[in-house]
This record gives structure tokens, C-alpha cells and sequence, in this order.
């Protein structure tokens, strides 16, 4: 049986103005799902609009065009009070950086039950406190912790702290910006792994959002492809790695080192160059194998449609 959609991105676009003139169009008419239980990566560089599709899913930044469909309801019909909140409880973030995202002045304990407050998820201050203890322990951290302050604490247990505050209001969705980028190798595994964790104890689905493609690999179902505002390709995680079909897509993956001193000595990195397709169309996003597909005209779709019959 095929798995409920609880996503539903629908030709979102979020162009930012100044003034009257439109200056940046951060987001343009990119579409998408994401299945109950799944783990969706969207992959590109720095600057590609990805982080800001995932304020926009969540309602940080109003789409200028579009629908998002949470549980098939439109995200950005909501408006009343009550309705946010429902919202808010279901979906939750996670950010890039959580030095940032921590509020100083606060101890763990609140950083953590600010949700639980909001939500009144605790009957009273004993059931608040061991609530948050619960969710230290989840995510690898002491009960101890609690009357910390974030300056206490290394990146990666500030990250951890970040997750537990997500963790906090039992959300059914998470997005996930960027969430190791600012951290160590070695702490960045520890956090895919307990995110893994998490979403099989839990229950969890997962927008994750990367620049590094070999990461977003390894913890992803399936991969979506932004450049410049756009999706590119979006096919299962195996697919896009192994049998990619757009050149930008080609030249991230030609991007990515290996441990291997001889293969190194002679990669060659595959460049992108944006203006060296068919203009004689606009191209859209089609499907040129099952489940896989890319932004091209007639033409590449064509080109890409041998490509594929020929392997």
C-alpha cells in the first residue's frame, strides 16, 4: 500500500522585492512531496533557494505564489490564532546554527519547555520539568544539563539542545536547515544518527536540508535538486547518485572527494554551465524514467529518454 502524502508542495514560488520591483526570486516554481515516515533531501549550493522553500513550507516567509499542503490542508490559508498554533505543533525546525537559534539569556530548561508552555502540554511545573529531563535523556544529553545556559555547551550539544526544543511539542514533521554544517565530522555523524534514531522510535518525516550531496545520501529517501530557485532532478536517493541525468546534477556529484589517494590524483570535476542547453522552450520538471525526474525541454527530455533506454 502506497504511503499517505503529509506534504504537498505545490508550484511555490517566494520572490523577495524591494519596493515594487522584484529583486530576487529566491523560490520559482518548484513542486514536490513527501511521503509519511520519509526523509526528502533537498540538495544544492549555497544561495540555490532551498532554505528558503523550508521558511516557506513552515510560514517563516508568506509565499508569493503557490500552495503547501500539510495533511491536505493549505498552510497558507491559515490565519486565526488557534490555527497557527495547530500548526506550529505539528511542524517543527530545526536550524543551521544553533549558537544562533538558542536564546542566551535563557536556561535549558525553558529553551526547551518554551513549546510545552505555549501548547500547555504540562499539567504543572513536576510533569514540565520531567518532560524536559525525558527529552535531554533522548537526545543524548544529562537531566543535569537543564539549568545550563547555551554558552555551557559545544556545537554539537547545542544542536542536540535545538533538536530536544523540536522534539518538545511531539510534532509530526520536521525541517530539518542545515543541521550539521556548522558542526564537526565526527558530530555531524552522532546528529544524522540520532535524527535516524529519532524518526524510527518516533515516527518522524523529515525535510532535510544540505549542500553536502554524500550526506543527504546517506540519510535521504528520496533527493530533490534546487538551482537557482528551481528543481532540477528529483528521483529516489540511489537514482540521483548513481544514475544522474542533469549536468548540474552531474557536477555536484563530480564535486564530492573520496578517501581514495589514486582516484583523487585524477578525478576531474564536471562543470555546469547554466546557458549550454536548448532555450527553444521553456523546460519544465518531467518524468523521464518511473519516479525520476528533471527540468528539460522537449528536446532533453528526448535526449535524456535514450540516455536512460540505452543503459
Amino acid at each position: 500500500m502506497e504511503q499517505e502524502n503529509v506534504l504537498e508542495v505545490k508550484n511555490l514560488k517566494k520572490h523577495f522585492k524591494a519596493g515594487s520591483k522584484t529583486v530576487t526570486k529566491a523560490v520559482d516554481d518548484i513542486s514536490f512531496n513527501i511521503k509519511k515516515g520519509e526523509t526528502f533531501g533537498l540538495v544544492g549550493e549555497s544561495g540555490c533557494g532551498k532554505s528558503t522553500t523550508g521558511r516557506t513550507i513552515i510560514r517563516l516567509h508568506d509565499a508569493t505564489e503557490g500552495d503547501v499542503l500539510f495533511n491536505s490542508e493549505n498552510v497558507h490559508e491559515k490565519k486565526s490564532k488557534q490555527q497557527l498554533l495547530e500548526l506550529n505543533r505539528k511542524m517543527q525546525m530545526i536550524f543551521q546554527d544553533p549558537s544562533s537559534s538558542l536564546n542566551p539569556k535563557m536556561t535549558v530548561m525553558d529553551i526547551i519547555a518554551e513549546g510545552i508552555d505555549i501548547h500547555n502540554l504540562a499539567s504543572d511545573e513536576t510533569e514540565r520539568k520531567q518532560r524536559v529531563e525525558s527529552l535531554l535523556e533522548t537526545v543524548g544529553l544529562n537531566k543535569e544539563h537543564a539549568t545550563r545556559f547555551p554558552h555551557e555547551f559545544s556545537g554539537g550539544q547545542k544542536q542536540r539542545i535545538g533538536i530536544a526544543r523540536a522534539l518538545a511539542v511531539e510534532p509530526e514533521f520536521i525541517i530539518a536547515d542545515e543541521p550539521i554544517s556548522a558542526l564537526d565530522v565526527s558530530i555531524q555523524a552522532q546528529v544524522v544518527n540520532l535524527l535516524q534514531r529519532l524518526q524510527r522510535d518516533q515516527e518522524l518525516t523529515y525535510l532535510f536540508i544540505a549542500h553536502d550531496l554524500s550526506m543527504v545520501k546517506y540519510i535521504s529517501d528520496r533527493i530533490g535538486v534546487m538551482y537557482f530557485g528551481h528543481m532540477v532532478e528529483l528521483a529516489s536517493s540511489d537514482e540521483v547518485y548513481h544514475h544522474p541525468l542533469h549536468p548540474y546534477t552531474k557536477s555536484l556529484l563530480s564535486a564530492i572527494p573520496l578517501p581514495d589517494p589514486a582516484y583523487e590524483r585524477h578525478r576531474r570535476r564536471t562543470a555546469y554551465d547554466p546557458f549550454d542547453h536548448d532555450t527553444s522552450e521553456e523546460p519544465r520538471l518531467r518524468e523521464v524514467k518511473p519516479e525520476h525526474w528533471v527540468l528539460c525541454t522537449t528536446k532533453e527530455f528526448e535526449e535524456y529518454k535514450e540516455q536512460v533506454t540505452a543503459k
